[in-house]
């Protein structure tokens, strides 16, 4: 009779050879009944602000004003979200604002990964101090800035218009750093050369080869360019005004201008500004969850 095989032998075996290549045996992990009270406590935390804003816009001035305040829907939603609507313009702003964080996103993610790049994987005289001086810009405070920034755009004739807000945003030093740091580890310095011994120009190693290994870095810094452009309230209402061409946070500063504010018309156009936000997660959030995994398991 032949020599029957022993599962438990083969499988100590294997964790063996694992332990001598240096790696550990894969483990599955399983969660118990504490994570899935933490991660419950931590969604319902997480969703409270945006439940209650919910619940503030369906209510009237006087209600939210009483004590205690409302803990449960009522039924002016509809009638708050119109007037919020037409009183702060909201579908120009909303336009305005798709506008100004999609072309400061993909500007962002665009030169960060080729500056990334650069200084990641290109040797030049001065990258070292270059990059140093592009990382210690993040230690000004933008306020200081503003001032001959918004002379600038004054004699460009760029007050009120959309291109003051999109081109001085569309590249920053914690893009840069980040893809940077990214691609140090993610990005072998050898198929590079591979490309370029095949003979690709410097734009088909960009498109070929950075941009593939670039990409889960690249939907993070994305997300996360998107949804600060579009919550961007400093700058935008410096150089923007409500009879130009306003974005959501600063149209929502029309709302409530009264004597006495009506806080739950307020609430409404918080939630309309903050509705686009989710939509735009709720559809690309697996891509970028999905790139980030994709990475993790390459890396």
């Amino acid at each position: 009779m032949g020599d029957v095989p022993d599962p438990a032998a083969d499988r100590r075996g294997g964790a063996a050879a694992a332990r001598t290549e240096g790696r550990l045996p894969m483990r599955s992990l399983r969660a118990g009944r504490l994570t899935y009270v933490v991660l419950a406590l931590f969604t319902a935390g997480s969703l409270f602000p945006l439940v209650w804003t919910a619940i503030a816009a369906s209510r009237s001035n006087t209600r939210l004003a009483q004590t205690p305040p409302p803990f449960w829907f009522g039924g002016n939603l509809g009638h708050n979200l119109q007037v919020a609507w037409t009183d702060a313009n909201m579908g120009t702003a909303l336009l305005n604002t798709v506008i100004v964080a999609g072309t400061v996103a993909a500007g962002t993610v665009f030169f960060s990964t080729l500056a990334g790049f650069a200084f990641a994987k290109l040797r030049f005289r001065g990258s070292r101090p270059l990059l140093a001086l592009v990382i210690g810009t993040m230690l000004i405070p933008p306020q200081l800035s503003v001032v001959p920034l918004y002379m600038l755009i004054a004699k460009l004739s760029w007050t009120d218009r959309l291109q003051a807000v999109i081109l001085p945003t569309l590249v920053g030093a914690f893009g840069v750093f980040f893809m940077r740091q990214y691609l140090v580890h993610a990005l072998p310095m050898e198929l590079v050369e591979a490309a370029r011994t095949d003979g690709a120009s410097s734009l088909r190693v960009l498109w070929h080869v950075v941009f593939p290994a670039a990409r889960p870095a690249m939907a993070v810094l994305g997300m996360l360019t998107f949804v600060m452009a579009w919550n961007d309230f400093f700058w935008p209402i410096v150089a923007l005004t409500q009879n130009g061409s306003p974005t959501v946070q600063v149209a929502l500063t029309g709302l409530g201008r009264g004597y006495i504010p009506d806080q739950s018309v307020i609430m409404a156009g918080a939630l309309l500004g903050t509705l686009p936000l989710l939509l735009v997660f709720l559809v690309f959030g697996r891509q970028i969850v999905g790139g980030i995994m994709q990475g993790a398991v390459k890396g």
